[in-house]
């Protein structure tokens, strides 16, 4: 017991502890229904967020490593949870090595380092299956659905990722959509063109490009 207050209150274990209460203190919030889910998507790619340059790099990012089509909350949560388990046992496995001040610093930065890219590949892999529960998730019948408004919930939607939020006349749905090729950020509206069976997802455009295409 006295290892594990030693390690999670210390250099660098103790960056993620405090991290993990954050992130811990925030899902009770949201659980109490005092926040929204995806409060950092709002923050970071609504209108009143990052412009639509480095809204768009930021989702970029995101896709490489791996991290999209899911609320930057969640990411971010699994990031926090993965980074500190790797350095609470890379520091428990060095706890011995750590006795002089010089050492445990310069150990501990190497050990924050590598723990936070552990964090990241390991949340690209855990957020695999949930992708894939994602796209396994009934849809609604097409026809009733063609034509139908969204507003994009996810950080953009391209041509490989998205979803978005869609008003169906009831209690709203959250479809799985793809563009032609064209990103568009978090907050879009969108119309829903085609269905793409094989991704369980919708071919979408623009609602400005779908109404200057229908008035033409």
């Amino acid at each position: 017991m006295h290892s594990f207050l030693q390690i999670v209150t210390s250099f660098p274990t103790v960056v993620f502890s405090i991290l993990l209460a954050v992130v811990v203190l925030y899902w009770l919030v949201v659980a109490l229904g005092l926040l929204e889910s995806e409060v950092l998507d709002s923050l970071f790619f609504d209108a009143d967020g990052l412009d639509g340059a480095d809204a768009g790099a930021l989702a970029g990012l995101l896709s490489r490593l791996g991290l999209g089509g899911v609320p930057l909350t969640v990411i971010l949560s699994l990031i926090v949870l993965f980074g500190w388990l790797a350095s609470y046992f890379a520091v428990l496995i060095a706890l011995p090595l750590l006795g002089h001040p010089v050492v445990h610093f310069a150990l501990g930065a190497a050990v924050f380092a590598a723990a936070s890219l552990a964090a990241i590949a390991l949340t690209s892999l855990a957020l695999k299956p949930v992708r894939a529960l994602l796209r396994k998730i009934p849809q609604e019948e097409p026809k009733a659905l063609l034509g139908r408004v969204g507003v994009v919930r996810s950080a953009s939607v391209n041509a490989q990722s998205g979803y978005a939020a869609v008003d169906d006349g009831g209690a709203g749905l959250v479809l799985q959509i793809r563009t032609h090729g064209d990103e568009l950020p978090r907050g879009s509206r969108v119309v829903l063109i085609e269905p793409l069976p094989e991704q369980r997802a919708w071919r979408v455009v623009s609602e400005e490009e779908f109404n200057t295409g229908a008035s033409q």
